[in-house]
C-alpha cells in the first residue's frame, strides 16, 4: 500500500531478480497509468536477460494499449508468437483489448 516510486526504489536496490519481481513492477506501472515506464522496464528486463512469461506479456500489452503504442505493440506481439504465448488466455485477452 505504498507508492510506485517507493516500490521502484526497493526494486532498484534488489539484485537482478526473477521474472516475478519484474512482473510485479511492470504490472504496477501498467495498472497505474505509467505505461511508458512499464515499457521501459520491459526493455531493461530484456537487456538483463530475464525471460518474460505470460504475465509479463499481459502487462506489457496492456501498457501498449494505454500508451497507444501500436508499433511497439506489434513488436511485442512478435515476441509473444516467438515465445509461444499466443494461445495463453491472459495474453490473448490483452491482445484483443489492445487491438
Amino acid at each position: 500500500c505504498g507508492s510506485i516510486e517507493h516500490a521502484r526504489h526497493v526494486f532498484n536496490k534488489m539484485s537482478k531478480g526473477d521474472v516475478v519481481l519484474w512482473n510485479t513492477m511492470i504490472g504496477a506501472y501498467a495498472q497505474h497509468g505509467h505505461a511508458e515506464e512499464a515499457l521501459k522496464l520491459f526493455q531493461q528486463m530484456q537487456t538483463e536477460n530475464v525471460k518474460p512469461d505470460n504475465i509479463t506479456f499481459g502487462s506489457v500489452v496492456k501498457a501498449c494499449a494505454c500508451f497507444k503504442a501500436l508499433e511497439q505493440a506489434k513488436m511485442i506481439h512478435a515476441h509473444i508468437i516467438k515465445g509461444g504465448f499466443q494461445s495463453d488466455i491472459v495474453v490473448g485477452n490483452t491482445l484483443v483489448d489492445m487491438y
